[in-house]
């Protein structure tokens, strides 16, 4: 049987990814990345449910301490405030991690080929492209050729991205179709407990469940 690595957040798109990976008939080598987030410990509890609920082969959790020596990013960085959301999300997001998406696919990769994996599955989307360049189109196609290039295998590992050209909305149509727990996810930024409901991130999803007109099972401090 065909094998994916899945980084897998926790959240809504990386979830939803996961059990899309799950459709197409991969078992699933779900990897958690900690790169010292301030939700850290809420994306874990998640993410590990979420393998569970998808019966993951493995789940594998590596730390990335290294980024909060780096900061310059709202999430790993405390004395950064987490900025509220707005419509149209600003060009330099405070929630930017510096260069993230490259270390999360240069790990994700060896992880596969050390398992004779076919597939590494990231769950960037369309609403990323201003702001995170590390998840655009572009970005993807450069790291497929760095894969190919840099991996010895025989078969070639396709980095899959399935919702680049999806917005927040047509992923949750498609979790809501592939019958995806939301209630064991996280998006929000900024807080564990209740998420805040006013970072971008809850404001996406929360547009999301609106315009589907179902409610979000999450609890919220702000909507």
């Amino acid at each position: 049987m065909k094998k994916a690595v899945c980084l897998l957040s926790g959240g809504m798109d990386s979830t939803t990814l996961a059990y899309v990976a799950k459709d197409m008939g991969y078992e699933i080598l779900a990897l958690h990345m900690n790169y010292g987030q301030r939700t850290e410990r809420k994306e874990r509890e998640c993410a590990k449910r979420i393998a569970e609920h998808l019966d993951a082969v493995d789940f594998v959790e590596i730390s990335l301490d290294y980024f909060t020596k780096f900061g310059a990013s709202s999430l790993t960085d405390m004395k950064i405030p987490v900025e509220e959301g707005t419509v149209g999300r600003a060009d330099h997001p405070n929630t930017y991690v510096p260069f993230r998406n490259a270390n999360l696919i240069a790990i994700a990769t060896s992880y596969c080929e050390a398992r004779d994996g076919d597939a590494v599955f990231i769950g960037v989307q369309s609403g990323d492209h201003i702001g995170y360049p590390d998840c655009t189109p572009q970005f993807i196609d450069a790291m497929q050729r760095v894969i190919s290039i840099g991996t010895q295998t025989e078969k070639e590992i396709r980095l899959l991205t399935p919702f680049v050209s999806m917005n927040k909305t047509d992923i949750l149509r498609e979790g809501l179709r592939l019958g995806v727990p939301y209630e064991d996810t996280w998006s929000c930024y900024a807080t564990e407990d209740s998420a805040c409901g006013v970072c971008s991130s809850c404001l996406s999803r929360l547009k999301a469940f609106s315009d589907l007109g179902v409610a979000d099972p999450i609890p919220y401090a702000r909507r």
